[in-house]
């Protein structure tokens, strides 16, 4: 039960908003390591190209998408390039401990350290479900917020799931068995 309300001390406000929080902060200062089939450097750009089941995993949170480019400042500290920005497009998914979020797109600004995902949207933790159109995470405090604003439709459409529409915000949650 205490799970389920830290999860939603959800807020929905008029504007078709919900607002999340229970994650513990990021460490955006951790190495980021990825993988991919293929990876164009455009180094007079400070931009690497990657693409083909792409992962990218910075401490507990991993970034999956179908193509991504990593733009970077130009300044190199102890022989890595410093990543300012990632963009990721296709089949995106970010997961951290407990919590896992679907979009069409995701930027994540590293100076920011704040994840935004658009289009079709789906965050679930502990067996609950919201879906919308943009959700924005603050990596900092874990605080997750969702709104309706449409960017390629509505949710994932899963089984168990109420899609989004006409800018809304909905989901399902979960009810603890009780004796």
């Amino acid at each position: 039960m205490q799970r389920l309300l830290a999860f939603f001390a959800v807020s929905l406000v008029l504007s078709g908003a919900a607002v999340v929080s229970a994650q513990t902060a990021h460490n955006s200062a951790a190495p980021i390591n990825f993988s991919a089939d293929h990876i164009e450097l455009q180094d007079k750009a400070n931009r690497a190209l990657l693409s083909g089941s792409v992962s990218v995993k910075q401490a507990e949170m991993t970034l999956n998408a179908a193509r991504m480019t990593v733009a970077y400042t130009g300044q190199v500290v102890d022989g890595s390039p410093q990543v300012s920005r990632l963009d990721a497009a296709g089949n995106v998914v970010v997961t951290r401990p407990d919590q896992t979020a679907r979009s069409n797109f995701a930027v994540y600004d590293l100076n920011k350290r704040v994840v935004t995902m658009l289009g079709a949207v789906t965050l679930i933790q502990a067996g609950n479900t919201v879906n919308g159109g943009r959700l924005t995470i603050n990596l900092d405090t874990g605080r997750a917020v969702i709104d309706g604003s449409s960017v390629g439709g509505g949710g994932g459409g899963k089984a168990g799931t109420t899609t989004s529409s006409g800018g809304r915000v909905s989901g399902t949650f979960s009810v603890p068995k009780r004796n």
